[in-house]
């Protein structure tokens, strides 16, 4: 996106969310399409609790700094967050979940080319080797 399109779209932004109309409004008024809804992926981890801190250490010192590097292709957020308890609803992850990775990506196919990154094949392995079970849940959804 050019620089000129990007402030516009800042701007539109600022004014839909002070009360001037819709920000899908305001950014078509500055001539900005909207952007395609992103992915979100989604792995549903059961961290040995003995090495907990070793996942997290390999997580913020390693894997995050590198998945930052592919902002500007494609990269919008990552996050690991432990679950802490289920307030509603069911059915409850599986026995042993105990960490939700959220990695979000303007596309898919951008998120491809980060897991066939070196970067993501030297550093992935460094959480999933804390992971008790190798199995687990990979959720691939898109905004809506």
């Amino acid at each position: 996106m050019q620089r000129r399109n990007l402030l516009k779209l800042i701007a539109a932004l600022g004014a839909g969310a002070t009360g001037g109309g819709s920000a899908l409004a305001a950014a078509r008024q500055a001539g900005t399409a909207p952007a395609a809804k992103p992915i979100v992926l989604y792995c549903d981890l059961a961290i040995d609790p003995a090495r907990e801190q070793e996942m997290l250490d390999a997580f913020h010192n390693h894997f995050k700094p590198v998945a930052e590097s592919f902002r500007g292709r494609g990269f919008i957020d990552l996050k690991m967050v432990k679950l802490t308890r289920i307030i509603q609803g069911g059915p409850a992850p599986a026995p042993g979940i105990n960490y939700r990775f959220q990695l979000t990506y303007e596309s898919e196919a951008q998120r491809q080319v980060w897991i066939k990154s070196d970067v993501h094949e030297k550093n992935w392995p460094l959480i999933e080797a804390t992971v008790l079970n190798k199995d687990y849940l990979v959720l691939l959804t898109q905004s809506v």
